[in-house]
């Protein structure tokens, strides 16, 4: 395919959703953000659509279109995730309100007319939060499910188990009823679970090359991952801050730095402990058919070194 890939992020900025936000609007040559659209998750709504607007005037990027969608999950009640990401959801460095608008078209609506509107598989949609505005675009206009080129998503998790409960991660947890009907959507699916992204972190000579780069981005970004790193820090002794929600823009811009397996994966959802679990049937003892491509290893380093050079573009 012929020039940079047309992608719709779905996402609930949180400091690692903004990171991949940086990534994608700093890469034009590989990725085309045809627009953001933002859903309840870390924080709720009303500070994600303002946070995705921040990033994006932060890149210098005030003319992607950004749009609100769902503020809360199909059929439970909002989980947030404030104690990660602060009350804002972009605790850590200091920047300002945004001036862009927020576009009147609802997110979901904005999915659907987009996918209509391109050629059958162009469009590829990258969710970075729970899954809820994606499969409301599916339930409300199933006409688009096969117009979708590959859902490139952050969340599950099968090895490294849970982090929201001690079987689910956050994204596929909150709204575990919306992944469902995404796993089960027949749309060609990357998933980046914990597995990968824990092998992400931001190490102190990491963040320093990221306080390192001029202007204002690599400043943000290192403050954020300061402010980021003390909870996984705290729960997991690890080396800093695992940067999940950037993997899922890194796969799309330099794919050969992760590698994983094609297989089942299903969602729980009526499980007494294991509500939201990511079920991966990672060595093959199912008969169900595969259904995502789900992420084991990535090179972190190169991951890294991809993430400094790009930054610093904007």
């Amino acid at each position: 395919m012929s020039g940079p890939r047309k992608i719709i992020i779905d996402t609930d900025p949180g400091q690692d959703d903004a990171v991949a936000i940086l990534l994608a609007l700093a890469s034009p040559d590989e990725v085309e953000v045809l627009g953001i659209t933002a859903v309840a998750g870390n924080v709720p709504l009303p500070l994600t659509q303002k946070n995705a607007r921040i990033v994006c005037e932060l890149a210098g990027k005030a003319d992607v279109s950004v749009h609100a969608g769902c503020a809360a999950p199909l059929k439970r009640k909002l989980v947030t995730a404030e104690h990660v990401h602060g009350k804002t959801g972009l605790d850590g460095p200091v920047l300002p309100d945004p001036v862009m608008p927020l576009q009147d078209e609802h997110g979901v609506d904005f999915i659907i007319r987009t996918l209509r509107d391109h050629p059958p598989g162009t469009v590829t949609l990258c969710p970075l939060g729970p899954l809820t505005n994606i499969a409301t675009a599916f339930q409300t206009a199933p006409d688009i499910v096969g117009r979708v080129q590959e859902i490139v998503l952050m969340g599950g998790a099968y090895f490294e188990v849970g982090n929201i409960t001690p079987t689910a991660e956050f994204n596929i947890y909150v709204d575990p009823e919306a992944a469902d009907i995404v796993f089960k959507s027949g749309v060609p699916m990357v998933v980046m679970p914990l597995d990968v992204t824990h092998k992400a972190l931001v190490t102190k000579p990491r963040n320093d090359a990221f306080r390192a780069i001029p202007g204002a981005v690599g400043h943000a970004v290192a403050e954020m991952t300061d402010f980021f790193e003390r909870f996984d820090r705290e729960k997991y002794g690890s080396d800093g801050a695992p940067l999940h929600d950037p993997c899922v823009t890194a796969w799309l811009i330099q794919p050969d730095l992760f590698a994983g397996r094609h297989i089942n994966v299903e969602i729980e959802t009526t499980g007494a402990l294991t509500t939201g679990m990511t079920v991966a049937d990672w060595w093959g003892v199912t008969d169900r058919a595969p259904n995502a491509t789900f992420m084991r290893e990535i090179d972190a380093d190169g991951f890294f070194a991809l993430l400094t050079d790009r930054l610093a573009r904007l």
